[in-house]
């Protein structure tokens, strides 16, 4: 399992709208193949900046059944419009306890 974390800054104003926007993307995101979960948390101190948690057979899974389908596409026409600039993007693995 990978985790995709996405720090999302949002221009100022746009919050309710993003928010919004999310609700209507996330089913896009959520059944792609290889998604185990979506969850999209606000900032407390900052509350133009989200945070975007999903979680990914791999890699791959996001690169190959997102990314490079329609359906990245259309959750980045709903969401992007909002973006104070690009997202930052890194994958995750669980460190053993």
């Amino acid at each position: 399992m990978v985790l995709e974390v996405a720090l999302i800054d949002v221009t100022p104003g746009h919050e309710d709208d993003f928010a919004a926007a999310y609700a209507q993307a996330r089913p896009i995101l959520a059944g792609s193949e290889g998604c185990r979960s979506v969850r999209m948390t606000r900032g407390v101190e900052s509350p133009t900046r989200f945070v975007l948690l999903v979680e990914w057979d791999s890699v791959e899974a996001h690169d190959v059944n997102f990314r490079q389908t329609e359906r990245f596409g259309r959750w980045r026409g709903l969401i992007g419009p909002h973006f104070a600039g690009p997202p930052l993007v890194e994958h995750f693995v669980d460190v053993p306890a």
